[in-house]
């Protein structure tokens, strides 16, 4: 209670000194509603993470990342509200000769916000990094299906494969840049609505709408991201009027939220959140322990405890956005029961229960409220979970990168529309496999993936990957969770899409 408190006064200060900030030099003025009312036409948005060490688009780790620099960056095509791809620096993406061949009209006149003309140069530059074709490792293993690349005209591109790849066009969507650039980890430059400005780590990053554009202008000019890695900082930050925006708030806070100056929207993350097992260590590395933790919490108190009722139960690695993928009958393969939770971990040797770790992200306060019901729930099977709050970097680092932890409460997304996306992270020997799952079938099945042509085959086969997982208890799988954004009256425009991104192009503010 006092670190909360202090916490809490911590955040009040800042707040109160940011709000003293004068609008000199061109520079954002902290109270972005205000400023944007008056006519300024701004807006400020709050996160509860900071982005990666590196903005380049091709190496984000974090959905936070994808979410903000989505309005920096385009592919050659993107993703709309509904979804679907869309051209974006391609005017024409289409596929033909059954599969095997996709040909590709850039757009005429796209400029990046150095104001240097998209080339083809650029386009064969960002393809080749991102599936490896320049010496160094696939950034998307998917790409490497592309046999050879041809450029009849200097706005024709050709992709001929060995095989039909049902899939590959959804990774089109990969960032286009300027060749050869080297600042793209600190000085970004893409093609989007907004062009980046500047960032201060732990506090800040600042867009600015891009009048080049060559699609629909944004309606607000300058964007600021203001970084509050603490639940309390948030709601302050809505209180004082210095924050316009902030999603993924918790029920909790967004009963706190005043209705009578922001409008609350409820939407869903489109990630699957889940207490993420490391395999490769004990008490984990035994099936019949994962089990037992998968029947012994029940998920709908979660939901209750947590979320007031609020979220959709997932039973494996994907969410219901991914429509023809998500299998409804996974949702409840483990029922509540927790005397064959007790059965299973009696059999596999603990018959007491254990101790166990769950390391959290402290800044989401969603996992760490799923975190504090786990540790209630799998108290009755007698499992002693404890919490370890860690800073996200410390996570990213620890947990994701290194794998040294037991159990973590997090959310995996996808960053493009595709069942690959969502299971190809644990194939056994893929670098993103942080949970260390490792199961000869399904690295089989996934191979089968690649290798079927046939979109309705190929969604089969994922399925059966989905299956796999929720057979073997990879991870406990809870829910997609619900999306609770506090608009401030007047900024309108919020659209909610299948994937973690928030199209700050769309939102406006109303007439005064």
């Amino acid at each position: 209670m006092l670190k909360r408190a202090l916490a809490f006064l911590l955040a009040a200060l800042l707040l109160t000194l940011a709000a003293c900030g004068k609008h000199e030099g061109g520079k954002e003025p902290d109270a972005g509603a205000d400023a944007g009312r008056a006519g300024e036409n701004s807006l400020v948005i709050g996160v509860a993470q900071d982005l990666d060490e590196s903005l380049d688009p091709h190496y984000a780790v974090a959905a936070g990342t994808r979410e903000v620099m989505f309005n920096v960056f385009e592919g050659l095509l993107k993703p709309d509200r509904n979804g679907n791809l869309v051209p974006a620096i391609a005017e024409s993406v289409n596929v033909e000769e059954n599969g095997t061949v996709v040909k590709i009209t850039l757009r005429s006149g796209v400029k990046f916000h150095n104001g240097a003309t998209v080339t083809m140069r650029d386009v064969l530059y960002s393809l080749d990094r991102v599936r490896g074709a320049d010496g160094k490792e696939a950034l998307l293993p998917a790409l490497t299906a592309i046999d050879t690349v041809e450029t009849p005209s200097d706005a024709e591109l050709v992709l001929r494969l060995a095989e039909a790849q049902p899939e590959l066009t959804s990774y089109l969507t990969f960032a286009i840049i300027p060749a050869d650039y080297t600042e793209q980890a600190t000085k970004p430059v893409g093609t989007g609505p907004y062009r980046f400005v500047e960032r201060v780590v732990l506090e800040r990053v600042v867009l600015e709408r891009f009048d080049d554009y060559w699609g629909e202008k944004a309606s607000i000019e300058r964007v600021t991201f203001r970084v509050i890695e603490n639940a309390e900082g948030l709601l302050l930050g809505l209180q004082s009027g210095a924050l316009d925006l902030v999603n993924h708030l918790t029920v909790t806070q967004a009963a706190s939220v005043d209705k009578t100056k922001f409008d609350l929207e409820e939407g869903t993350m489109n990630l699957v959140q889940a207490l993420y097992l490391n395999n490769a260590v004990k008490p984990f590395d035994d099936v019949r322990v994962r089990q037992a933790l998968c029947y012994g919490v029940d998920r709908n108190e979660i939901l209750s405890l947590a979320f007031d009722g609020r979220g959709t139960l997932l039973g494996s690695s994907m969410y219901p956005a991914f429509t023809k993928y998500f299998d409804d009958s996974l949702t409840n393969y483990y029922t509540y029961d927790p005397a064959k939770a007790k059965e299973l971990l009696a059999e596999a040797g603990y018959p007491d229960g254990f101790e166990m770790k769950i390391t959290v992200p402290s800044n989401y306060q969603p996992h760490m409220d799923t975190a504090e019901v786990l540790v209630q729930l799998l108290g009755k099977i007698g499992v002693k979970a404890k919490i370890e709050p860690v800073e996200w970097s410390v996570w990213v680092d620890r947990v994701y990168t290194k794998r040294d932890f037991e159990s973590t409460v997090i959310g995996v997304d996808a960053s493009s529309m595709t069942a690959r996306a969502m299971l190809e992270r644990f194939v056994s020997d893929y670098g993103k496999n942080f949970i260390n799952y490792k199961n000869d079938e399904y690295d089989r099945l996934f191979a089968e993936a690649q290798n079927t042509f046939d979109d309705a085959q190929q969604t089969a086969v994922y399925k059966k990957m989905e299956r796999n997982l929720t057979e073997n208890a990879a991870s406990l799988y809870i829910q997609d969770l619900a999306d609770m954004v506090a608009v401030r009256k007047g900024l309108t425009g919020l659209r909610f899409y299948p994937v973690y991104v928030l199209d700050v192009a769309a939102l406006s503010w109303d007439a005064q």
